[in-house]
């Protein structure tokens, strides 16, 4: 019996992908009320990428076989406290006509099990708490982290990476492209 997700492969992005990873936050993220046509996260991802704050090795995307690209997540540079790195988490994008399958649930364990693998040690997040409690993110008041705006609090998650011992605490500050949105 074939799987939802026969036929695609979660891999790192590359400079030829660009356009269709722009694409595909296009759709997952266009509303109708949009004036100007493009989403804020189209924006923050081209920002991002020219920030010295852009990872390349853990922007990657979800590749079907027929379709192309239909997914993309992103991890940047973020800072914790007195400048104790971390990262952040988005955007997460994923076409809407191969949502709901198991796409988004691949590239976010993709993600952090890449994050993982270089030593990274925090993930923090601004969304849904349903959605991404799946993957151990909790509040980031538990672990003494505090969002980068306090109005963020109830939707501002963390994920601690690895056996590392405590988490650092203080201020999550979000790179720079974040400010803009």
């Amino acid at each position: 019996m074939r799987g939802i997700l026969d036929g695609v492969l979660v891999r790192r992005e590359r400079p030829a992908d660009t356009r269709d990873v722009q694409r595909v936050h296009h759709h997952a993220f266009a509303q109708p009320t949009d004036v100007t046509g493009v989403p804020p996260e189209v924006v923050l991802l081209s920002a991002l990428r020219r920030s010295p704050d852009w990872i390349p090795h853990l922007s990657l995307v979800v590749e079907h076989v027929v379709d192309g690209i239909i997914g993309h997540v992103v991890c940047t540079r973020a800072r914790i406290g007195r400048g104790h790195p971390g990262l952040a988490l988005g955007p997460l994008g994923v076409l809407p006509h191969h949502q709901g399958v198991g796409v988004g649930h691949a590239l976010m364990h993709a993600v952090l099990a890449a994050a993982e693998a270089v030593d990274e040690t925090v993930v923090g997040v601004l969304g849904d708490p349903a959605y991404y409690a799946r993957f151990g993110f909790r509040p980031a008041s538990a672990v003494g982290i505090a969002p980068q705006h306090l109005s963020w609090a109830d939707n501002f998650q963390v994920r601690i990476l690895g056996a590392s011992g405590a988490p650092p605490t203080g201020r999550f500050h979000y790179p720079a492209p974040f400010a803009a949105l």
